[in-house]
């Protein structure tokens, strides 16, 4: 029994509560010698039906001496089939009393006819039963893989295979019908990745006249496609028990989510292999409510098939359908939906999509036809006429050339278009909704696609959102890294000074830890190299100092500049007097474990030399800071370089006890009052005045 799986002891225990038996009809138990002459002489002794009935009537006449019988309509019971006779006298003077008392002369006879006589049968053992299964299943599984195989090998000759496949995707066996259906689902969707072509099918009319090999392809793709279609409704099915509406309170078996589940699959993997087959947009409208379902598993099998889509589809066609059914689902659940749902936005690649130089194409493109128009109409001499026109025409030449590249880039720009909508209208509907964060992040991530004119707006409504104070760590680093992204593109050009959200990410410095375990971290490199790097030539040289400690100023440790003390705790970064400090980090630095550190801070120390002792090696001077932060990354447990094994010391002396010794008996009494709190009554203690 320890052999026994879980799940077949749980349908077995189930099986025999609920007195199950339909497997027990197709048991067959191995029988020995001894157990086939018992069987044989059994069989012997029992004879057909026809005879017993004979039997039990002639011993009736018999016994009865010339009665007569008549038979009755049997009555089915639980326990099988019961005969029925009337017998009666044959005296014809009788007749008349035997008919007036017939229900008072009536015997009743049973037998089973259902073959289920023999009531003390040995019961059948769990082995027994989990064996008939498991056979059960074998032949089942060897049918399937036959199909498909043949099917695989000869698809045009074979396609009657589909059908039945499809009825074992809908087997009724109470004790093996889950197992079946899933085997029958995956192995569909294998044949079908493999049959189904790149291109998509179209019916041809009847009237047109094709050869004969054209002819029997058409027929074929036409066979595929219909048994594709019935297999996609199938799993469509499957699905629904996954979504359920408000109000339904059926009790929902775990087995059929769990085929609900492996439907799902079958589609997202149907629609990455062929994403621009027959009915794919049908199966993305199928899936799309489903990155909204309660079962985090559905949500994340949909996010990473729709994730995959948008990476890599290169028309961009079905990926701006997805992206309008999204807004118009998100607009219609008033933006209550999981994050998954938005998040899946953040996988399309419109990185280097500009909104605005759509326009500049469009007042090209009619700039160039007007340059055509005017050389027809006033040119006179033919030679300069044809040589002009050649030279427009080249040019609208090479215009067409891209032109596949030109209808990606519109409808790129459509879905980016679509995409800040959602976004746009959740800051403005949902500010507090759970998916704000998401929001914000696909903002930075995307903010320099925007169009000028919405960036001053943009900035006010995150200012906003920030000076409330609701925001979590991570959604205050998103907000502050969409302003300095939009300021490092086309927003340079915006008069308009970040200061506010500097202060934000100096105060938000304390929160921040940064170990790799922590998503902030990633956040905060891309923050600092946008706000001190990359904009190092518009911020001040104190904001700069209080940020990274970085002017030469602070590894001269002998001399200061400003007045007062640094106060690092202060939340504005222009007055905390960084200047007031040095960079005492650095000497702890030189001696980390790691010898990449160390040679970082000795760098730094030695005022960053190109070249000589001090300097880095050209492999690690060329890595920018994120490159740094991933070469380096130990969460594999694994440094890079190897940290050398601290190296054991062992004294060659004997530690001997010491006892410290007083030369001045006053200093001694000094020393054992120094717990005096009268001695810190003015925050500072005089030694020179407390000795004399």
């Amino acid at each position: 029994m320890n052999m026994v799986e879980k799940d077949d002891l749980v349908f077995l225990r189930e099986a025999i509560s609920n007195k199950s038996y339909n497997l027990l009809k197709q048991i067959r138990v191995i029988e020995t010698d001894d157990d086939k002459r018992k069987n044989k002489k059994k069989k012997e002794k029992e004879k057909t039906l026809e005879e017993r009935f004979e039997n039990s009537m002639s011993k009736v006449t018999e016994k009865d001496n010339m009665k007569k019988v008549r038979m009755l309509l049997p009555t089915k019971t639980e326990n099988g089939i019961i005969e029925q006779r009337l017998i009666e006298e044959s005296n014809d003077e009788d007749s008349n009393e035997e008919h007036d008392a017939e229900d008072n002369n009536m015997e009743i006879e049973s037998s089973l006819l259902d073959g289920k006589e023999d009531v003390n049968k040995k019961p059948v053992s769990m082995i027994d039963l989990l064996a008939c299964r498991k056979e059960v299943l074998r032949s089942k599984r060897l049918k399937i893989g036959l199909l498909s195989s043949t099917l695989l090998e000869t698809p045009e000759t074979r396609c009657e295979n589909f059908k039945t496949l499809l009825e074992l995707m809908e087997e009724n066996d109470p004790e093996v019908y889950i197992t079946v259906r899933k085997l029958a689902t995956v192995s569909l969707l294998e044949v079908f990745k493999d049959l189904l072509p790149s291109y998509q099918i179209h019916q041809i009319p009847q009237d047109v006249k094709l050869k004969k090999e054209t002819f029997a392809l058409q027929n074929y793709e036409t066979t595929l496609l219909r048994y594709y279609r019935s297999y996609l409704q199938k799993l469509e099915r499957m699905c629904n028990v996954l979504r359920r509406k408000k109000g339904d309170a059926r009790q929902i078996k775990e087995q059929e989510i769990e085929l609900g589940k492996l439907a799902v699959t079958c589609m997202c993997d149907l629609i990455v292999t062929n994403t621009y087959f027959n009915y794919s947009v049908n199966i993305a409208n199928f899936l799309l409510p489903l990155l909204d379902n309660k079962h985090e598993t559905v949500r994340q099998e949909v996010l990473k098939c729709f994730s995959h889509i948008f990476k890599t589809d290169k028309r961009a066609e079905l990926s701006l359908k997805i992206v309008r059914k999204l807004n118009q689902y998100i607009k219609l659940k008033a933006h209550s939906v999981h994050s998954e749902v938005i998040s899946v936005l953040l996988s399309l690649r419109i990185k280097d999509v500009n909104l605005d130089k759509e326009k500049e194409e469009e007042a090209k493109e009619k700039k160039l036809m007007s340059h055509k128009q005017r050389i027809l109409a006033l040119s006179k001499r033919e030679r300069k006429k044809d040589k002009n026109l050649e030279k427009v025409e080249k040019e609208l030449r090479e215009t067409k050339a891209e032109e596949n590249k030109q209808s990606k880039q519109k409808l790129l720009t459509e879905i980016t278009s679509v995409v800040f909508t959602i976004y746009f209208r959740i800051l403005k509907q949902a500010p507090n909704s759970k998916i704000l964060s998401i929001c914000l992040e696909g903002l930075a991530k995307f903010a320099h696609c925007l169009n000028l004119d919405f960036y001053q707006d943009l900035v006010t409504v995150i200012d906003k959102l920030m000076e409330e104070g609701n925001l979590s760590l991570k959604d205050q680093l998103h907000c502050i890294q969409c302003v300095f992204t939009i300021l490092s593109g086309q927003g340079s050009a915006l008069n308009l000074d970040p200061y506010r959200f500097y202060a934000h990410l100096y105060k938000n410095l304390f929160s921040i830890h940064c170990g790799r375990t922590h998503s902030e971290t990633e956040i905060l490199i891309k923050i600092l190299l946008q706000a001190l790097i990359n904009r190092r030539k518009r911020i001040t040289q104190s904001r700069v100092v209080a940020f990274i400690k970085r002017a030469n100023i602070l590894l001269d440790t002998d001399c200061s500049s400003g007045d007062g003390f640094y106060q690092a705790e202060l939340e504005e970064p222009e007055c905390c007097n960084a200047h007031c400090t040095a960079l005492w980090e650095l000497a702890a630095l030189q001696r980390h474990y790691h010898s990449t550190v160390q040679k970082m801070a000795k760098n730094i120390a030695w005022g960053v030399p190109p070249t000589g002792e001090g300097s880095l090696s050209p492999e690690i001077a060329k890595l920018t800071p994120e490159e740094l932060y991933t070469e380096f990354d130990p969460t594999g447990v694994v440094f890079k370089p190897a940290v050398p094994i601290p190296k054991k010391r062992r004294s060659s002396k004997k530690a001997t006890t010491t006892h410290h010794q007083f030369i001045n008996s006053e200093f001694k009494e000094y020393i054992n009052t120094i717990n005096n709190t009268e001695l810190f009554a003015n925050g500072y203690i005089d030694f020179y005045k407390d000795l004399q």
